[in-house]
């Protein structure tokens, strides 16, 4: 079968499309034919080998995938020809790939692959963080942080789901079209000094819940822009650096630093992936979900659709053909 293969951890340029053997799969995998892929900072961030998980090489990449099941278990629920999404740690960037169990689940007949390879990751990991490790409550507000990307744009439209109210936190005048444009009503510019405007649109309490995959300086702001009891919720760092917290700042207001990791979640509890489903499944059905998928590319541009990661020049997210369909 077609893949792309990580040859040395340089970055994108560090993957070749070659033909490998078809994956084997254990007696708990599923077999999918892959029919789409979304582009992911962790993928970019394993091929230049400053991801948690760092595979010996030569090894394939992609952790979201989109398409049909060729086989799987008896008993497992899955049947060949069942349409289905799915995060694995590595393997995504290629024809076939086997799935654990509890990472997979069933696509709406009403969602294609593109748009469901466009949901795994981000959508799957902002429900985690906001539903289950933000405990977001109706009525509550939400600043969600870098906004005009995957995760946010994902994160806005969840947070909308759960009822809640929900601010735009963008990096600049250009990226609010993309946070509007994925259902943002009010949307600020995340420069210094950024909590003083929470609390403008707050009257003066702070917002309840913090959404951050960016870190670096924008989390000490975050922090100051909570309302007491107020959580935020540590994503990612992809701002740059991994910032430290003074906890008297947190015990003299009541407020909390809460870390999302869902994919290792996965391991611990089953039926997460399922379950989160199926909530989102409602969202989509509502109008509230709806990927913000703003460029396509075939199978022999992936690592093109990194590199444009690597620079900040993807608006909301980029999703890949499969192989079998280049």
């Amino acid at each position: 079968m077609r893949a792309f293969e990580l040859k040395e951890y340089s970055g994108p340029d560090g993957l070749t499309l070659t033909d490998v053997a078809a994956p084997q799969p254990s007696a708990d995998e599923v077999v999918l034919q892959v029919a789409a892929i979304g582009v992911n900072y962790p993928d970019l961030l394993m091929t230049r080998g400053q991801y948690q998980n760092k595979p010996d090489l030569p090894a394939i990449p992609g952790c979201e995938v989109a398409g049909t099941v060729i086989s799987a278990p008896t008993g497992s629920g899955w049947t060949t020809g069942d349409r289905a999404a799915a995060f694995v740690w590595e393997g995504g960037y290629a024809e076939q790939v086997t799935i654990p169990l509890n990472s997979i689940a069933p696509i709406p007949e009403s969602v294609s692959f593109e748009f469901a390879a466009g949901m795994v990751v981000n959508y799957h990991t902002v429900h985690f963080a906001l539903a289950r490790r933000g405990r977001v409550a109706a009525g509550e507000t939400v600043l969600v942080m870098g906004a005009g990307g995957g995760i946010g744009t994902a994160a806005l439209q969840v947070a909308k789901g759960l009822g809640a109210r929900v601010i735009a936190g963008v990096a600049n005048e250009n990226q609010i079209a993309t946070a509007t444009a994925a259902g943002a009503a009010e949307t600020i510019v995340l420069e210094q000094g950024f909590a003083a405007r929470l609390r403008e649109l707050t009257e003066g309490v702070g917002v309840d819940v913090v959404l951050d995959p960016l870190g670096d300086w924008l989390f000490d702001e975050a922090i100051r822009g909570l309302a007491p009891e107020g959580r935020l919720l540590v994503i990612g760092f992809a701002a740059g650096n991994i910032p430290a917290v003074k906890v008297n700042r947190l015990l003299l207001r009541n407020i909390s630093v809460v870390g999302v990791a869902f994919g290792a979640f996965l391991e611990l509890d089953s039926s997460l992936m399922r379950e989160q489903a199926t909530s989102l499944n409602k969202m989509i059905a509502a109008g509230t979900v709806n990927p913000q998928i703003s460029l396509h590319y075939p199978f022999d541009e992936l690592p093109t659709a990194l590199h444009r990661l690597g620079r900040g020049e993807i608006d909301g997210k980029a999703v890949v053909s499969g192989p079998s369909s280049s």
